[in-house]
């Protein structure tokens, strides 16, 4: 019982960095939405960089803006002890490892912590005594 409550700490710490990181991540995209619009007054619609500014000032504002939505949803879910952000955020810290060295960190700890047996246990038991009082009682 006391690994339960040593990972239940764990996923808090896991839910509150993906949150703060998540609303980082999510200024970090609409700052580089206005830098890269910004950056594209300078350039005439004419040349080759003018397409490759528009691309960039879509996809990169909207990657990161989805990973850090993806993030602070499931931090948030975590918080409240939810399966479906246990998995959100497995996929989050995978793919967040790429961000080397701090993104790294913060995805090697989430999956480490979130790839525990203690806390499958702790979100296997939230779900099913979740889907007990669903069925009116039944």
């Amino acid at each position: 019982m006391e690994d339960i409550n040593k990972m239940k700490k764990h996923v808090t710490v896991v839910g509150a960095i993906h949150i703060g990181f998540g609303f980082i991540g999510l200024i970090g995209a609409l700052a580089a939405f206005f830098a890269l619009r910004f950056a594209h007054g300078f350039v005439s619609n004419e040349e080759i960089p003018s397409m490759v500014l528009n691309f960039l000032s879509a996809s990169v504002p909207l990657l990161i803006g989805f990973l850090s939505t993806l993030g602070l949803v499931g931090g948030i879910g975590l918080l409240s002890f939810q399966p479906w952000a246990r998995f959100i955020v497995m996929i989050v810290a995978a793919v967040g490892c790429l961000n080397i060295p701090i993104g790294t960190l913060k995805g090697v700890y989430s999956l480490w912590v979130l790839l525990q047996d203690e806390t499958v246990k702790l979100f296997e038991t939230k779900r099913f005594n979740g889907s007990q009082t669903t069925a009116g009682g039944v």
